[in-house]
């Protein structure tokens, strides 16, 4: 089913109206039915409403309902004690006067003494392997990332995000942090199939200030990961 944000983007395009640079990248994700975010819709809805006579819509804020969070670590099965075999009671040998019996008995005797030196040297060998424990910071956690398209911005700019992390996971959170470890910004995103994610914003606003360096962070689950931009006064 088309989106039907394709006819506006399309539109504003042809008309010249808005970013083309943002314009562009929202009608490639319309086109390939790609996720598009509501910073981004809504970014089109207000063009389309200034320059192509569209009617203001009644937005109705739907309540997310939380997700059950699945870890991605499945702790390694307790292994089984080993089960130590106790050797039955060595038979009796019944003694004889002769001295051949005497002779077999003492072999028997030397044999069976091996067999236990044996047998209690392998039932005290334990092999139990040591539990592993899996570091979160392991290679499968250096797949998030998370970037700005510039590291520098003035205000009034728009700052394009982008990142990655598992396929596994549906959601992401974002926030931008002031120097002063003020939150000014926050957002959640879906992350595609192939575990890109990305959204827009706006440099400036409440708790921005005039200038100095943010602090881009993206949560997801128990892991998190973070990059810098500046801005110019």
């Amino acid at each position: 089913m088309t989106d039907p944000i394709l006819d506006d983007v399309q539109a504003l395009l042809e008309k010249e109206f808005g970013d083309k640079r943002i314009l562009e990248q929202i009608l490639r994700a319309a086109q390939n039915e790609e996720v598009i975010s509501n910073f981004e819709r809504n970014y089109v809805r207000k063009l389309a409403e200034k320059h192509l006579g569209k009617k203001p819509l009644v937005e109705k804020k739907i309540q997310e309902e939380p997700k059950e969070i699945i870890p991605d670590v499945i702790p390694p099965p307790i292994p089984k004690p080993q089960t130590i075999q106790t050797l039955s009671e060595p038979p009796k040998i019944k003694k004889s006067k002769s001295q051949n019996n005497k002779f077999m008995l003492g072999v028997g005797v030397a044999a069976l003494a091996v067999i236990i030196i044996v047998a209690v040297s392998l039932s005290g060998t334990s092999d139990i392997s040591p539990t592993t424990n899996i570091d979160p910071t392991s290679s499968a956690t250096k797949l998030f990332s998370i970037k700005t398209d510039m590291p520098s911005y003035n205000k009034g700019d728009i700052i394009s995000i982008t990142g990655t992390t598992k396929a596994s996971i549906a959601q992401v959170s974002l926030s931008i942090s002031n120097s002063e470890n003020q939150i000014v910004w926050s957002e959640q995103v879906n992350v595609k199939t192939n575990g890109q994610f990305s959204t827009l914003t706006f440099a400036g606003g409440p708790g921005w200030g005039n200038s100095g360096t943010f602090t881009l962070m993206a949560e997801s689950n128990s892991e998190q990961t973070k990059s810098t931009f500046t801005i110019n006064g």
